[in-house]
């Protein structure tokens, strides 16, 4: 079984806890994901099966979109309500307000990683750091932050509620704490949920649960979209029955006999039958194309 399943993560579970389960409902040998959402966001996750784990790193990178529940007034060591309460402060923050500080971080703004994250530092995870009771100094970060919108001001509980689209690599939760700091009484987040990852909206995602009925209906191949889907960016090239069996082999080919979009760079190759056999790379100097990654069903 080879292809990708959009999962919507519940909550209170890893992004890897998730893809398990997936390999476990599957029976497939091997599952990946990519974009790792926190333990308790829930929404949009890839998750790769089987030889699609090979093309991980040729995944084009999309904008994302997030729906985040903030609180004001309170401050965690992890950023969100997960976390332990390292400061409480009285809120007085009008919509008005809240509206004006939020325009100030739209556009390509700095941001400092969570300790509480995945970033690695001397090859060192910064989580693992923070569970040690350790903080290092990191490195800011430029992000792109393309909008804002203020779906909830905030309620009798100080909750708020926004959409954010923004680059690959931006924290939310920092982003929460950034506003909060600028307001003068702190935040974190309350809830998060991504909408969007890898060109994928959430309306494209199923559940577990959703997942296991398809499997126990046998039609679990409704649900599995094709690795050259996914790899959609890169031209398409048609090459031979005798270079279809070379390809495979690891052998290079000679581009007078391909057809196709020709240019330096990643390509996807496929068979006489359509069939797609993975990622070439050509090059026009040497008027080859060589074997990326295979596609191993």
């Amino acid at each position: 079984m080879t292809g990708f399943i959009f999962l919507d993560k519940p909550k209170d579970i890893t992004s890897f806890v998730a893809a398990n389960k997936l390999k476990r409902i599957l029976n497939v040998k091997k599952t990946g994901h990519t974009g790792t959402l926190d333990p308790m966001a829930t929404g949009v996750l890839p998750v790769m099966l089987g030889g699609a784990t090979r093309f991980s790193q040729y995944l084009p990178t999309h904008d994302k979109a997030y729906r985040a529940k903030i609180l004001l007034g309170t401050v965690t060591d992890t950023l969100d309500i997960t976390g332990t309460v390292i400061k409480r402060s009285k809120v007085n923050v009008s919509a008005e307000r809240l509206e004006e500080v939020i325009k100030h971080f739209i556009g390509e703004i700095s941001q400092l990683p969570p300790m509480y994250s995945a970033v690695s530092k001397d090859g060192v995870r910064l989580y693992k750091l923070a569970r040690q009771g350790i903080e290092i100094e990191r490195e800011a970060r430029n992000v792109i932050i393309h909008y804002i919108k203020l779906l909830d001001v905030p309620d009798a509980n100080n909750e708020f509620e926004i959409e954010v689209s923004c680059s690959a690599g931006t924290y939310i939760r920092s982003l929460a704490s950034d506003i909060g700091e600028a307001l003068g009484c702190g935040a974190t987040i309350a809830e998060l949920r991504r909408i969007e990852a890898n060109g994928i909206s959430i309306e494209k995602t199923v559940t577990l649960e959703a997942v296991q009925k398809y499997a126990d209906e046998g039609r679990i191949a409704e649900l599995i979209t094709p690795c050259d889907v996914m790899l959609g960016c890169y031209p398409a090239v048609n090459i031979s029955e005798k270079q279809a069996v070379r390809f495979e082999n690891g052998g290079e080919l000679d581009l007078k006999r391909i057809r196709g979009e020709k240019k330096d760079g990643f390509c996807r190759v496929y068979s006489p039958e359509k069939k797609f056999l993975g990622l070439g790379r050509i090059s026009l100097p040497e008027n080859t194309l060589f074997v990326e990654k295979k596609l191993v069903y």
